[in-house]
């Protein structure tokens, strides 16, 4: 057998390396994708991760948000029952205060209203002992009647005995404070209305500038004719007209608010 050339020799052992190479090399391929699937392995596993763990974050920030605007609901509830609170605490309190004022302000009217009473009732009892005086819901109310006051026929001139009479009421009447006057005439049933209508103002405001030249101040009087339309007596014998011919004088204490008339 003939023995291979040096070159031979050198080919061959190339050829061995080259294959062992190539083995080497296709075993590093191998080993590079095995660790390239692992790492694609990993990759997935770990993007799987974050994706749920961005899904936890993503949740965990949606429950804060929720919690953040509960919580800022309940501050704005909590702020808002406090100052309801605190408001109805003040009306409370201005309420109390109202109260407390109108109890003293009651007090203090029942005791005008006592003092005014009392005087009215002394009032009351000083004109009475001059002429027939009536009380009424309103103060007190004079009838100067034809026992009391007389004028001539068709007259409204004032007699003598009148003017002592009216000067004694005047006297009276001057001692009084806060009170409004009023002077009624009246007439009998005799006459149109329109005549008695006007004989009883001119009547009425005969007594009333007599009052005032007394001493009297004239704003606190006024005065009305009603003629026959008011009789006291609802007859027509001699005994019912006399009585219906009058003049009544009412006093009323402006200060308990009774109203603008006395009747």
């Amino acid at each position: 057998m003939p023995i291979p050339n040096k070159s031979f020799r050198l080919a061959v052992l190339a050829g061995v390396f080259v294959l062992g190479l190539v083995a080497y090399m296709w075993t590093q391929v191998e080993s590079q994708q095995r660790q390239t699937a692992s790492l694609r392995d990993q990759l997935e596993r770990m993007t799987n991760r974050i994706d749920l763990l961005t899904e936890v974050v993503e949740a965990a920030s949606a429950r804060a948000v929720r919690a953040e605007e509960n919580a800022r609901t309940a501050a704005e509830a909590r702020d808002k029952a406090q100052a309801e609170r605190a408001e109805a605490e003040k009306k409370s309190a201005e309420a109390q205060t109202s109260a407390e004022q109108a109890r003293a302000a009651l007090a203090e009217a029942e005791k005008i209203r006592q003092q005014r009473e009392q005087d009215l009732d002394r009032l009351q009892k000083a004109l009475g002992a001059l002429v027939e005086t009536r009380r009424t819901a309103l103060g007190l109310v004079m009838n100067l009647g034809e026992n009391a006051i007389q004028f001539d026929f068709d007259r409204a001139t004032l007699r003598a005995g009148n003017r002592e009479l009216l000067s004694r009421i005047a006297g009276v009447l001057l001692t009084a404070k806060r009170y409004s006057i009023y002077v009624y005439g009246h007439t009998d049933d005799i006459g149109s209305d329109e005549y008695n209508r006007d004989l009883s103002t001119r009547r009425a405001r005969t007594v009333r500038d007599y009052l005032v030249e007394a001493g009297l101040d004239s704003s606190i009087i006024t005065t009305r004719g009603y003629g026959k339309s008011s009789p006291r007596v609802p007859a027509t014998t001699p005994e019912a007209r006399a009585k219906n011919r009058r003049v009544e004088i009412g006093i009323v204490d402006v200060s308990l608010d009774f109203g603008s008339e006395a009747r």
